[in-house]
């Protein structure tokens, strides 16, 4: 991995944009990295951004595992989403809303 350093005195000028996409694919990547969460499979993966002054308002949809904890499972998403975003980004993220719309369980349970 290439470390770049920013050196402050520079005189180079210029600024670095960043699809919406962009963001919302790490935010995936984020979510992915937690263990017992995947996102929903619908039209926009279950992330929604809205981009304020504030900063990164992210509004997630996940399935969890039946055995999961569920507030310390959402506790994990939200710092792994901060963290990747303000580590891979110039954005901070303000809040982050956790939604879980369905639980996966396993093939061979009896209910």
């Amino acid at each position: 991995m290439a470390h770049i350093r920013h050196d402050p005195t520079s005189t180079q000028k210029g600024k670095i944009t960043y699809n919406p996409g962009i963001v919302s694919g790490i935010v995936a990547l984020a979510i992915g990295e937690v263990e017992g969460v995947s996102l929903l499979n619908n039209k926009n993966k279950g992330v929604k951004l809205n981009f304020d002054k504030q900063g990164i308002i992210a509004d997630i949809s996940v399935k969890v595992d039946s055995t999961a904890n569920v507030s310390s499972l959402a506790f994990k998403i939200q710092q792994s989403i901060k963290h990747n975003v303000e580590s891979m980004t110039k954005y901070k993220v303000a809040k982050v809303d956790v939604h879980i719309q369905d639980v996966n369980f396993p093939e061979n349970s009896a209910l």
